[in-house]
């Protein structure tokens, strides 16, 4: 009983906290145009986070990774470059040094560009759109991926 009396007190106090914060509308000019340039550079920065550079062959494409943690645990271990192994005539894989955070699920449809983990260590880039019973984590998407060919290929990632 003693503990929740605490948390309820807590609770409350919090609650008288936040409703007696100033409001922006009580500072000066200058600092409100000061927080905006630290919320849109915070914004920037997420941004930049969220876009990788990948290089294949002679293109250039922009992978815009998806908000998990398994994107996350890829993107700080950039930059990477892979020899992406054929296979099936529809996707590129390549295995990591070392396992990342999974959560796989089955997408029904896998799409051109798409960039997932297959178990927690087999990253793939798909290059045509197919139906799949195959589970895997959504690492990102490639957009305007052209057709990457039939072989082996090397594929750089850079922030």
């Amino acid at each position: 009983m003693y503990k929740v009396l605490l948390i309820l007190i807590g609770g409350l106090v919090s609650i008288v906290a936040i409703a007696n914060r100033p409001s922006n509308e009580n500072l000066p000019d200058d600092t409100i145009s000061d927080v905006a340039l630290i919320e849109d550079s915070i914004q920037e920065s997420e941004q930049e986070m969220r876009e990788v550079k990948v290089i294949i062959g002679d293109e250039t494409y922009t992978l815009q990774l998806e908000n998990n943690q398994t994107a996350t645990e890829f993107f700080n271990l950039l930059p990477k470059e892979f020899l992406m192994n054929e296979l099936n005539g529809n996707e590129k894989f390549a295995y990591l040094d070392e396992p990342l955070t999974s959560n796989p699920y089955n997408p029904k449809q896998i799409e051109k560009g798409d960039v997932m983990l297959y178990g927690d260590n087999c990253l793939v880039i798909f290059y045509k759109s197919f139906a799949t019973s195959y589970s895997y984590t959504k690492i990102g998407h490639l957009d305007n991926l052209e057709h990457i060919g039939n072989e082996n290929i090397t594929v750089k990632f850079e922030k």
